[in-house]
């Protein structure tokens, strides 16, 4: 089984995009967008391995060699800062990841001016160091979800977070202020992986390179 190549992909959209990159390039891996409960995928004549994790764990599996090669936002390498190799970015999954307020406050706002403010995210990491780099001094508040409730009900004044088209935002009345990083999906590898099976793993990332 050591010939193997295992692959580490999240549920959700990245699958189903990820799923029909692969076939592009001969790797079948339909099998992944059946209704099964199973986590770990093989196809034995192509001696591919495939391992459903969460988005947030892929680097982890991926670092400690449990998956040589890995699928996953750029927002969540940002955050982690993994020791992994970010050989190509394949393109779809775009947003954008960005600082925003309620629209009220935005109206007499002034960014260069922000001293001492506080904010909601799930990007803690990410946050201190865009602010740290502006020379602000922030107070950050981790949370898991609904993110643009917080300024909402008066927990933070500001939010850090991801936005596609901007709808959820424009629903709960707050508007983009300054945008911190365009977000995509990345092919990651584990480093020893790309030692030990080079030949492998490089005929993947180039064949992937020409579909991007």
């Amino acid at each position: 089984m050591s010939d193997y190549i295992t692959i580490a992909i999240p549920k959700g959209r990245i699958l189903d995009e990820s799923v029909a990159l692969f076939k592009k390039i001969g790797i079948d891996c339909d099998e992944l967008l059946s209704n099964s409960r199973k986590l770990i995928f093989e196809n034995v004549a192509q001696r591919m391995r495939y391992m459903i994790v969460r988005a947030t764990d892929v680097p982890t599996y991926v670092e400690y060699g449990a998956a040589d090669l890995g699928i996953v936002g750029k927002d969540t390498l940002l955050e982690q800062e993994k020791d992994v190799y970010e050989p190509l970015d394949l393109k779809f999954g775009y947003c954008r990841m960005m600082v925003a307020e309620p629209a009220g406050l935005a109206k007499d706002d002034d960014p260069s001016r922000w001293s001492n403010i506080r904010i909601a995210t799930k990007y803690p990491n990410i946050t201190e160091k865009y602010f740290a780099g502006k020379g602000v001094q922030v107070e950050i508040i981790k949370l898991y979800g609904s993110i643009e409730l917080a300024p909402l009900v008066g927990l933070s004044e500001r939010i850090v977070d991801l936005v596609s088209t901007g709808e959820t935002l424009k629903q709960n009345g707050l508007v983009e202020v300054e945008t911190i990083a365009e977000i995509t999906t990345r092919l990651i590898v584990n480093r020893a992986s790309l030692k030990t099976k080079h030949q492998r793993i490089t005929e993947i990332i180039k064949g992937l390179e020409k579909q991007v």
